[in-house]
């Protein structure tokens, strides 16, 4: 399979360094933008980029313009970096088509981890087995094996899973659990979340452990290194 594209967009050249490094360990191809219109220019030269990420804050043109540029055009997954972390920025990042939004600073191999799942999520990454930590979870079909034990799990609780594993290193509140696992039209009591998280940690046995629990937000998957 060829390398996905990714596209940089950072005016620190440091920055940007320090992405392209942790992603190209993944094997992408990771093209880089030091400025707004740069990142726009490269974006339609360059055919089949995967996913843009973007800071905000940038000469010539920032971050919200370049998102509206691309988004006239493309649906492209978009990760928006910035330093800010005030709420009116990410809404608007939201509202105007923003995938993911991480505030600096942050740690390169959780964003390695959000690239990962939002191109599982837009197909680009096709991953039908997955292996992490003894857990080998098969999504064509339906199954998962832990140390070579094959665990009954319900259909909810199979893509409960699929969810954490997939946003590994992630911490995941039960409102974003319920809006990816129960989708957005699912009005129900966010407890439900923690009925099915302790069954499903029942099943798991030891690494069962491997799901922490974010008091008072909700849970992170993380494997014990």
């Amino acid at each position: 399979m060829d390398k996905l594209k990714v596209l940089v967009v950072d005016d620190e050249s440091r920055m940007r360094k320090l992405v392209k490094d942790f992603l190209s360990k993944k094997n992408f191809d990771v093209l880089e933008a030091e400025n707004g219109e740069q990142a726009v220019d490269i974006f339609f030269e360059s055919k089949e980029i995967a996913l843009i990420i973007l800071d905000v804050m940038m000469p010539k043109m920032d971050g919200w313009q370049v998102c509206r540029e691309v988004r006239q055009y493309s649906k492209v997954p978009i990760i928006m970096l910035t330093a800010k972390s005030d709420e009116k920025d990410e809404l608007l990042g939201f509202e105007l088509g923003v995938d993911e939004y991480i505030s600096k600073p942050f740690s390169p191999k959780i964003l390695v981890a959000r690239v990962e799942a939002i191109l599982r999520r837009a197909n680009a990454l096709e991953e039908d087995v997955i292996n992490v930590g003894g857990i080998v979870l098969d999504k064509a079909a339906h199954q998962v094996k832990i140390d070579d034990i094959n665990i009954d799990l319900s259909y909810k609780e199979f893509e409960l899973l699929t969810y954490f594993i997939t946003n590994q290193g992630v911490a995941l509140s039960r409102e974003r659990i319920l809006n990816n696992v129960w989708n957005y039209d699912y009005f129900g009591d966010a407890r439900t979340i923690d009925t099915h998280v302790k069954k499903l940690r029942s099943k798991m046995g030891p690494k069962g452990d491997y799901i922490k629990t974010i008091w008072g937000m909700g849970y992170k998957f993380e494997v014990e290194p």
